[in-house]
């Protein structure tokens, strides 16, 4: 069946990033932005809000080892959907929850998770992410690649990516590589 791909903006690319490269049948991950209207973005013009992007992970994975629906599960569990424009101290439109699909079974696994996961009512609140149609992705600059594994000690990384690595750790073992 070979590859998919898969398109997630939850707050912060560092913090997807740094748990995909740790899930399963990833093969790969890519930081950068998607949705908006301005050509070839830079990191400072994202971070305005006034390109219209989101900082979103690019996970390329094998759907043989995990499903598109295990994907957005942890998706789910490492960010706060109910949030718009913000996730912890990270706010602006950049940080929303979205996904991107590439498919229309995509789509329709997706709108399906959300339309569970309220009903389920775990939240508290209702989900916000967006569920649109993939655009022209932007690969993020090279210093924001791996930036996790890069740079550990940094106090983001420390206080913000670790612990969403950890939990992810505790909640899916059993989905992490060997």
């Amino acid at each position: 069946m070979g590859s998919e791909i898969a398109t997630l903006g939850g707050g912060c690319f560092w913090c997807l990033e740094a748990v995909y490269q740790e899930m399963a049948g990833v093969t790969s991950v890519v930081s950068g932005y998607m949705g908006g209207h301005v050509e070839n973005p830079s990191y400072r013009e994202v971070c305005t809000g006034t390109t219209g992007h989101v900082e979103v992970a690019q996970i390329t994975f094998d759907p043989a080892v995990t499903s598109y629906r295990e994907i957005l599960e942890v998706f789910f569990a490492i960010h706060d959907p109910t949030s718009r424009d913000r996730q912890g101290n990270d706010a602006g439109s950049q940080y929303r929850s979205a996904i991107f699909y590439h498919s229309e079974e995509q789509r329709r696994t997706a709108e399906e998770a959300i339309r569970e996961l309220d009903a389920e009512g775990g939240y508290g609140r209702p989900i916000v992410t967006e569920v649109r149609p993939a655009a022209t992705f932007y690969r993020a600059e090279d210093y924001h690649q791996e930036y996790f594994r890069n740079n550990p000690r940094q106090p983001y990384c420390a206080y913000v990516v670790a612990p969403k690595v950890e939990k992810f750790r505790e909640k899916f073992g059993g989905k992490r590589k060997r």
